[in-house]
Order: C-alpha cells, then sequence, then structure tokens
C-alpha cells in the first residue's frame, strides 16, 4: 500500500469516527422528536422547529458526511449547530462541560474548508 493510500483511509475514518459520535447523539434527539418531547429554543424561533433543525444537522447532515456525499454541504448545519451548543447552549458553563462541543465544532469545521478527500461513497477500497 502507498503511503498515499493510507493517508487517505486513515483521513476517512476520522471523518467517519467523529460523524459517527454526532449521528448517536443526533439519533436521541430524533426520538425526542418522533415522541413529541420539549426542546430547549436557544435560537428563538420555538422548540419544535429548533429540534427539527437539530435532528437535520446531528443526525441527517453526520450519515451524508460518513458517505462523503455533499461534505461541505453537510458540514454547515452540523458545524452551526455545535456552535450554538457550544457557545450559546453551555457558553456560561465551564471549558470541561463544552469541550466536546468545541472539538466537534472543529473537527466538522475542517470537513466544510476541505471537504471529503479522496474517500468517499463512490470509490472502492481495494
Amino acid at each position: 500500500m502507498s503511503n498515499t493510500l493510507l493517508k487517505d483511509i486513515g483521513l476517512a475514518l476520522l471523518r467517519i469516527a467523529a460523524s459517527a459520535m454526532i449521528a448517536v447523539h443526533g439519533y436521541g434527539k430524533l426520538q425526542m422528536l418522533i415522541n413529541g418531547a420539549e426542546f430547549a429554543d436557544p435560537i428563538g424561533i420555538g422548540s419544535t422547529p429548533s429540534l427539527f433543525l437539530a435532528v437535520l444537522a446531528e443526525f441527517v447532515c453526520p450519515i451524508l458526511i460518513i458517505f462523503g456525499f455533499k461534505t461541505r454541504l453537510s458540514a454547515i448545519p452540523t458545524a452551526i449547530t455545535m456552535g450554538v451548543a457550544a457557545f450559546m447552549v453551555h457558553g456560561a458553563d465551564p471549558f470541561q462541560k463544552k469541550r466536546t462541543c468545541t472539538y466537534l465544532f472543529c473537527h466538522i469545521r475542517r470537513y466544510h474548508s476541505l471537504g471529503a478527500w479522496k474517500i468517499q461513497y463512490r470509490q472502492k477500497i481495494i
């Protein structure tokens, strides 16, 4: 295996791991949306629209990022949601409580900047 292929596989695994962590967290929010649970309203548009946008950004978009489909476009709502979570919802909390949101915000923001790299849903790894 060439060094470039190993680098591409490593970057794909990082993309998949970070997006999977967000999607698992978003699955809980999807269950909340289905069950009609209450949700915070951090941006002032209402509880249900905020929950719908959070499900879109934390469940649907990370799945698209995992497959490398429209990665830059899919990373935008996820990065915005992680930014809102880190700086608005947990803004007054100590860094220990918001470090995961901040880490994922920076990680997903990188996908917006760089795209899916070379390994995507359209390619086979052989």
